[in-house]
C-alpha cells in the first residue's frame, strides 16, 4: 500500500523547448538548433608563434567547458567509476600499510563486491555465533545526568559517546577513560534563546557519518545542531508542532531526518541551516526513525500500529504492519531489513519487499505483574550491528537481551541475557561490534507509567568478547 503525496514539486523540464533560443539559431536537418554565428577567422587560423588573444583564449575554455557538459550518461558513469576505484585503491593500501599487513591480492575486487552487497542490503557479517556471554563484573557504568538518560550516540570513530537526558542535558564521554570531555547543563523552559541548551526532556540524537555534526531534539519542538568535536551549539531548526522523538542523519551526507509527535517527518540540511520539506502519513505520534545511506527512512508509528518506509525522492511510502501495540522503538539493520520492538513485548524483523514481519518474537523479554495482571515487558530498545546478524533489545526486565538472526532474516534466535536494571531507554553498538551501549534510567525515556528507585540514571557500556575463531564471512543471506 504506497500513498503519494503530491502538488509539492513542479513540472518537468520539458527540454529545448523550455529554453529562450537565440536569435540567429536554425534548426538543422535533425531539429536541432544549429549555432549561425561562427568564430572570425583571423581567430580560428592565428599562428602558433603568435601569442593566443584573450578573446580566443576565453573561448577555447567555453569550448572545453562545453564539451564537458555534453557527457553522455555512459561516459559519467565510466569517469565516476575509475575515480571511485582509484580511491578504493589508495584507501585499501593506506590501511594495509598502517595495519603493516601484505594487502590481498583481490583487495579492490573483495571490497567492490562487499559494497555491492552491502547497497543491495544483502550483506551480512555471521558473528553472532562468535560472540561470548557478557561478564556484569565488566560493565563499567558512567554517571553524570541527575535524569534518566533518554538517548544516546557513539561516534563513528568508537571513541566518543553523546548522551542526553529528561534534565535537558548534554554529554560527551571517552570511551576509552570513561571521563567527561563536554557537559551541555539543561537550562529553564522558555531560557533556550539564551541558554545554550535544550530547557526541557531531550528524547533523540543523531550524529553525522563524518563525525563532524551532532544533532538533538527535545520535548519542546525544538533540534539543535552542534559542532560535535567542541559541543558548540550551531543553530536550532523549529517548525515541528509537537516533541521531537526521532533523528537520523543520512549516511555520507549532511541530510538530517526528523520524525514529532505532531506525526510527520521533515528533511533539513544541517550544513547550509536549512529547511527541505515535510512528509505526512502516520496516523499516531511517530517514536521512532533511522535511515542509512539510501535517500530515505523508516519510522515507527506507535499506536498506528505501522512502521513506514519513506521515500523522498518520490515522495511515497511503504507501509508495514505486524505488531499488535504501540511501536516505539526501530532500527536499520542493513538497506533491506530492518528490527522493531513494541509495548506488547514483542520483537519484529522485517524485509522491504515484504508487507509482513519475517520473524517475531512475542513476549521477547517476559511477563511482569501489573496491577494485578500479567502484561508482557514493553520493548523500550533495539539495535543492530549494521550488515551483521547480532542484534540488541531492552527492556525494565533487568536484562539486555542479545539475538542471532537466522538465515535470511527469518528466525530470531535468543543467545544471552545481560543484568541491567532499570528502563533501557537507548541502545547502539559500536562501529566495529566489540562494544555495546545503554542508556539507562529509572523512568521510561517517554513518560513515567513506573519508577525503579533502585535503578542508577547512567550510560552502561558493556564489552562484547569473541571467541578465538575468526568470525565468518560475509555471505549474501538475504529473503
Amino acid at each position: 500500500m504506497a500513498a503519494t503525496a503530491g502538488g509539492r514539486r513542479g513540472s518537468a523540464p520539458r527540454g529545448a523547448a523550455g529554453r529562450r533560443r537565440p536569435r540567429a539559431q536554425v534548426a538543422g536537418a535533425e531539429g536541432r538548433p544549429r549555432a549561425a554565428a561562427r568564430r572570425p577567422t583571423d581567430e580560428e587560423v592565428s599562428s602558433d608563434s603568435e601569442p593566443e588573444s584573450p578573446s580566443l583564449k576565453k573561448r577555447r575554455r567555453e569550448a572545453a567547458a562545453e564539451e564537458e557538459v555534453e557527457e553522455t550518461p555512459q561516459e559519467k558513469k565510466l569517469r565516476l567509476a575509475k575515480l571511485y576505484l582509484e580511491q578504493l585503491r589508495q584507501h585499501e593500501e593506506e590501511r594495509a600499510a598502517a595495519e603493516e599487513e601484505t594487502p590481498p591480492a583481490d583487495l579492490i575486487g573483495d571490497r567492490l563486491k562487499e559494497d555491492v552487497l552491502e547497497q543491495k542490503g544483502r550483506l551480512q557479517r555471521l558473528v553472532a555465533k562468535d560472540v561470548q556471554a557478557p561478564d556484569p563484573s565488566s560493565i563499567r557504568v558512567l554517571r553524570g545526568h541527575q535524569l534518566p538518560v533518554t538517548c544516546l550516540v557513539i561516534s563513528p570513530d568508537d571513541r566518543f559517546i553523546f548522551s542526553a537526558s529528561k534534565d535537558g542535558s548534554l554529554i560527551k564521554w571517552e570511551v576509552a577513560s570513561g571521563k567527561r570531555l563536554c557537559v551541555v547543563p539543561g537550562g529553564k523552559k522558555g531560557t533556550e534563546e539564551r541558554h545554550m541548551g535544550h530547557a526541557s526532556h531531550v528524547l533523540c540524537m543523531a550524529i553525522s557519518s563524518d563525525g563532524k555534526y551532532l544533532a538533538t531534539g527535545d520535548r519542546n519542538k525544538l533540534i539543535m545542531s552542534w559542532d560535535a568535536a567542541t559541543c558548540k551549539r550551531l543553530h536550532i531548526f523549529t517548525g515541528h508542532r509537537d516533541a521531537v522523538s526521532g533523528l537520523s542523519f543520512r549516511k555520507g551526507t549532511h541530510q538530517l531526518y526528523s520524525a514529532s509527535h505532531d506525526r510527520c517527518v521533515k528533511v533539513w540540511n544541517v550544513a547550509e541551516n536549512a529547511y527541505v520539506e515535510t512528509l505526512f502519513g502516520h496516523q499516531d505520534v511517530i517514536t521512532g526513525l533511522d535511515s542509512l545511506s539510501r535517500e530515505c527512512c523508516v519510522t515507527a508509528g506507535g499506536r498506528d500500529g505501522t512502521v513506514r518506509l519513506w521515500k523522498i525522492p518520490e515522495e511515497s511510502q511503504l507501509v508495514f504492519c505486524g505488531h499488535q501495540g504501540s511501536i516505539d522503538c526501530i532500527q536499520l539493520i542493513n538497506e533491506e531489513h530492518m528490527v522493531s520492538g513494541a509495548d506488547d513485548g514483542s520483537v519484529a524483523l522485517w524485509g522491504l519487499t515484504k508487507k509482513k514481519p519475517l520473524a517475531l518474537a512475542r513476549q521477547a523479554h517476559g511477563m511482569q505483574e501489573a496491577q494485578g495482571l500479567q502484561q508482557p515487558y514493553w520493548i523500550s530498545a533495539v539495535a543492530a550491528l549494521r550488515n551483521s546478524d547480532l542484534l540488541a533489545t531492552g527492556s525494565h526486565s533487568a536484562s539486555v537481551k542479545l539475538w542471532k538472526c537466522g538465515e535470511g532474516f527469518r528466525k530470531l534466535e535468543h543467545l544471552w541475557d545481560i543484568p541491567l536494571v532499570g528502563f533501557v531507554n537507548s541502545l547502539k553498538f559500536s562501529s566495529a561490534g566489540d562494544f555495546l551501549v545503554a542508556g539507562v534510567g529509572q523512568e521510561h525515556r517517554l513518560g513515567r507509567w513506573w519508577r525503579i528507585k533502585e535503578a542508577k540514571n547512567s550510560i552502561c557500556i558493556i564489552p562484547l568478547q569473541r571467541k578465538a575463531a575468526a568470525p565468518s564471512a560475509e555471505g549474501p543471506n538475504s529473503s
